[in-house]
């Protein structure tokens, strides 16, 4: 354990994140996303909900304010005006943790899996809820904390 860092980043993850840089992604998936078959990296959180692996995965990560959008879902198969519950959990999480501004964007499923093949790391956590996925674009760090 370490002092002020989230329970659900384990050291795969925060490996995975401190290696990114401006503009990498990465996806958090639902537990039934091909993240096998699709992620270059895979890591598994198979406790976690999705939006509790977004919870975390924003404490120590910023957004890029600059793309838009910086964060995408999975657009629904036959409705992809609808918005899924995990979804609405997200937008939640990204404006708890100061990320309001970010705009949320959504992909039709076969694109959506395109995209996440380019991805840094494809987090497959233990979400059962259909189109528990998001995809977040990693942001800069301005500057350290009082620590520095």
């Amino acid at each position: 354990m370490l002092k002020g860092i989230h329970p659900l980043l384990t050291a795969d993850l925060l490996h995975a994140l401190a290696g990114m840089g401006h503009g990498d992604e990465i996806v958090l998936a639902d537990a039934n996303f091909p993240a096998i078959r699709l992620g270059r990296r895979v890591i598994e959180l198979p406790g976690a909900s999705a939006p509790a692996a977004l919870d975390a995965v924003l404490t120590v990560s910023p957004l890029d304010e600059g793309a838009a959008p910086a964060a995408v879902t999975m657009q629904v198969v036959g409705d992809p005006a609808a918005v899924p519950e995990a979804v609405t959990e997200f937008a939640a999480i990204l404006a708890r943790q100061g990320c309001a501004s970010a705009r949320i964007g959504s992909l039709e499923r076969h694109a959506f899996y395109e995209r996440a093949r380019g991805a840094t790391a494809v987090v497959r956590t233990g979400e059962l809820r259909r189109y528990g996925n998001i995809l977040l674009v990693k942001g800069v760090i301005n500057r350290y904390g009082s620590w520095a």
